[in-house]
């Protein structure tokens, strides 16, 4: 059994006042890797996958500040999910099967989501292995 972790998300002043108007904070935002699960919870906003459904990680960024300050994105090219607390650098994680995240009834399925963690390498690295 995997050891469980955590990775916060990192957040710019620029964008803390945004995000709480939508409940993001640092107390309602993380990335969570535990019993072979990835977790991501981004204020009122929530992704649940099986490890095995992540293909691959990319590094992203830099964002447009007014593009992505507040709350989750719907990327309309692609329907992926972006959870973005800083505009220097995110991670983009992949899947086999599309996840739940926007929508609470699941209409729309994201083929990836958009995480700005502390550590995005630490959790690249971990999502490899």
């Amino acid at each position: 059994m995997r050891e469980s972790q955590f990775f916060p998300f990192r957040f710019a002043a620029a964008y803390r006042l945004p995000g709480l108007l939508f409940g993001v904070t640092s107390a309602t935002a993380g990335v969570w890797i535990d019993d072979a699960v990835l977790r991501i919870r981004f204020g009122p906003w929530r992704v649940r996958t099986p490890l095995t459904n992540v293909t691959s990680t990319v590094p992203t960024g830099p964002y447009s500040l007014i593009k992505t300050m507040g709350p989750a994105h719907l990327s309309f090219a692609d329907r992926g999910l972006t959870c973005v607390t800083n505009s220097e650098r995110g991670l983009c994680i992949r899947f086999a099967m599309p996840v739940r995240g926007l929508d609470p009834f699941g209409l729309v399925r994201h083929p990836a989501v958009t995480v700005t963690v502390a550590d995005c390498d630490g959790l690249a690295k971990t999502l490899e292995d």
